[in-house]
């Protein structure tokens, strides 16, 4: 089913979940196990995200160097397999523009329909380590809503989500700009819309109220990701442009070096934001799991 036709469907709330393709070298039986623990709270469809692939750079006999692309993971195509031969869930493969040009995103969605993945996430990507700016491989896309457009240009068969940033892009020069390139991927195409991962549900409702200020209608779903370690409060800030509030700050700095009671905070505080989504009506509420159970079933056995 699509997963605009689930959202249009209501019902009673449930959670989403999304998981980073495993290394070469897992087999299928550990990806299926790994994520079985989820399957207890029927979640209605797994996200699978893509990367692009990297390079490295090998010494030569002669003492020149020479580029080779390195592919560490699985595929999306392989993981939403593996997953649907196992259980009744829809996947939904992330699709990317970086690292790819726009023929060969078509071969990717041409195998997405030969499976009979009916959804797919549409996303611009991260640069590449040492890019200071997106740039697109040539023949490819340089925006999500040339993407989204691509996409539609397969009819109605996908049902396209898109990303949003509660807390702006950190490319965006402000908010307003960003719900404007948000609207150009809705106008486009897109079905519903997954926000950014956010610790502070303020956040989340002034932009959803800006969004739909703005003329976005689509559904806006809520993404959460617990924090786990100290360390974290430094790092997802540094890598995701996001903003981590004092009081959950200086909650995760006092547990210093416990790390089960930094665990037990970041686990309680998202317990609280899910919580209260769903008292505010939210009728999905998406979890980056990063390949953790642990905690995000913690977080699905008290709100769900």
């Amino acid at each position: 089913m699509k997963i605009s036709e689930i959202l249009a469907k209501g019902g009673s709330p449930f959670p989403s979940l999304e998981i980073v393709p495993p290394l070469k070298g897992l087999t299928k039986d550990e990806l299926v196990e790994s994520i079985r623990p989820f399957m207890e709270f029927s979640p209605r469809y797994i996200n699978v995200t893509s990367h692009r692939d990297e390079y490295e750079y090998r010494e030569q006999a002669d003492g020149t160097y020479s580029r080779h692309m390195v592919r560490n993971r699985v595929s999306p195509v392989a993981v939403c397999g593996a997953i649907m031969s196992e259980f009744d869930v829809e996947t939904v493969p992330h699709i990317i523009c970086g690292g790819a040009s726009a023929d060969e995103i078509d071969s990717s969605l041409h195998d997405f329909r030969f499976m009979g993945i009916a959804n797919v996430m549409a996303l611009r990507g991260d640069s590449i380590i040492g890019e200071k700016r997106f740039t697109p491989v040539k023949g490819g896309y340089n925006h999500a809503s040339e993407l989204v457009e691509a996409i539609r240009r397969h009819g109605d068969f996908f049902s396209i989500g898109v990303g949003g940033y509660p807390e702006k892009h950190f490319e965006a020069p402000n908010i307003e700009t960003d719900i404007a390139n948000l609207k150009r991927k809705v106008d486009a195409g897109a079905d519903y819309v997954v926000t950014q991962m956010f610790f502070d549900n303020r956040v989340y409702y002034d932009f959803k109220a800006r969004c739909r200020a703005a003329g976005i209608t689509v559904p806006i779903i809520p993404g959460l990701k617990p924090l786990s370690t100290v360390r974290q409060i430094s790092m997802l800030p540094e890598a995701f442009s996001l903003d981590i509030p004092f009081e959950l700050t200086e909650a995760m700095r006092k547990a210093g070096d416990d790390k089960e009671k930094a665990y037990r905070t970041g686990t309680e505080w998202c317990i609280a934001q899910c919580k209260d989504l769903l008292a505010h009506g939210a009728p999905v509420v998406h979890f980056y799991t990063m390949g953790r159970a642990r905690n995000i079933v913690e977080i699905l056995k008290q709100c769900f």
